[in-house]
């Protein structure tokens, strides 16, 4: 098995993720440190910062609400509380997509990389649901630039389209089929506008409302409910 997919596996992080952890020469295999495109071979020890790995046997999946001010990172000495930290549940698990640090609500959290690789790849398309409250009236005309797809200056790309609705006066939602780096602050940016408060509700067919959480809270999926989203994301 490829070494990412091998680490991905092990629930510690993505395969992109992982592929950084080979390159900062964090992983050895049978005690000597691992090259990008390694392989895994029945009877190798993996090491991470020296501690054994081991791919895991049960499929954890969580719905965690993380409170603004939690950074979504592994290992960050900078940041004051990682995601990891606050959830502080009993196994390792990681994120699939992030959250900017003033964003709030719903993260998907496994120990499944193939859950996690899949769900983040681009070209699956997977919806992803926010409420936004932004510093400005809503008009018609941001909400059709908005869902027309924005050209972001600075990542030299413009949006896909989507879908957007005037929830209030200040407020909407916004269904993004992709994850750009702050990809919604720097929509509205483009459109002259500034977000107060942006909340993730949804990821594919887990919704932040179906479980009775508080910011810092979790729920583990149902048998159900990890079914279905096995299914839409393609992985058996």
């Amino acid at each position: 098995m490829r070494l990412n997919k091998f680490i991905a596996s092990c629930g510690v992080c993505s395969r992109r993720e992982a592929d950084k952890l080979i390159e900062d020469k964090r992983i050895t295999i049978g005690g000597v440190i691992a090259t990008c495109g390694a392989q895994v071979e029945d009877g190798d020890t993996v090491c991470l910062d020296g501690k054994e790995i081991k791919p895991k046997e049960d499929k954890i999946v969580l719905a965690y609400y993380k409170p603004v001010g939690v950074v979504c990172t592994e290992n960050d000495v900078h940041a004051e509380r990682t995601v990891i930290e606050d959830l502080g549940y009993k196994e390792r698990v990681t994120y699939a997509g992030r959250l900017d640090k003033d964003s709030e609500g719903l993260l998907i959290m496994s120990n499944d990389g193939d859950l996690i690789n899949a769900m983040m790849r681009a070209a699956n398309k997977h919806e992803k649901e926010y409420e936004v409250t932004v510093d400005k009236d809503v008009t018609t005309e941001f909400i059709t630039g908005m869902a027309s797809g924005v050209f972001l200056r600075e990542l030299g790309v413009k949006t896909r389209r989507c879908k957007v609705s005037k929830t209030g006066k200040r407020s909407f939602t916004i269904i993004l089929t992709q994850g750009l780096n702050r990809q919604i602050r720097r929509m509205c940016g483009e459109l002259g506008y500034e977000v107060v408060k942006l909340k993730r509700v949804r990821v594919m067919s887990v919704k932040l409302s179906d479980y009775n959480l508080k910011p810092g809270g979790y729920a583990e999926l149902s048998e159900e409910a990890k079914k279905l989203l096995y299914g839409e994301a393609g992985v058996k």
